[in-house]
């Protein structure tokens, strides 16, 4: 089995205005799933996501960036998104399976958005998913549901779970 991690929407505009819940602490523990997986020569992909004009996401501005402490090395690839899933419109999957990626760690930003949608996606594609619950701060938008339990483990049970 060939365990891949996937960093979801760590990007500058995620930190720019209302600051996630804990959100040093979920990038240095995603800095450690990084280096820990780069150290264990695991693949690494990353996603982006734009969210159109105006948008403290959007692909022309700043906070689209992916944020320096867990940016892309050369080679990790990015994939772009404009919806919650980082499946349709990019080739995602199919470099999943070019991978022979078979277990995901999914960490990054926002929970209840992005976090549980490809969470679902990827489990429905057959992927076992591991969700790093202390590297996947819920949303900070006001219509937020709150935190809920589910079936997780923390960033350094991910790794050390893992094959890398």
């Amino acid at each position: 089995m060939t365990t891949g991690l996937l960093v979801i929407d760590l990007q500058r505009g995620m930190f720019m205005d209302a600051k996630p819940h804990d959100g040093e602490g979920v990038l240095s523990r995603v800095a450690s799933l990084l280096e820990r997986a780069r150290g264990r020569a695991a693949p690494v992909l990353h996603v982006q996501h734009d969210g159109g004009p105006g948008d403290p996401l959007a692909k022309s501005g700043p906070g689209f960036e992916i944020h320096p402490d867990v940016a892309p090395r050369p080679g990790e690839p990015v994939f772009e998104k404009t919806v919650c899933s980082a499946f349709p419109g990019t080739d995602l999957d199919a470099q999943l399976k070019r991978l022979g990626i078979t277990r995901l760690v999914i960490a990054g930003m926002q929970t209840e958005y992005c976090i549980d949608t490809n969470c679902r996606v990827a489990f429905d594609r057959g992927y076992k998913v591991v969700l790093a619950k202390d590297a996947t701060p819920p949303s900070t938008h006001p219509f937020s549901p709150p935190p809920r339990s589910s079936p997780t483990t923390t960033a350094s049970s991910a790794a050390a779970s893992s094959t890398w």
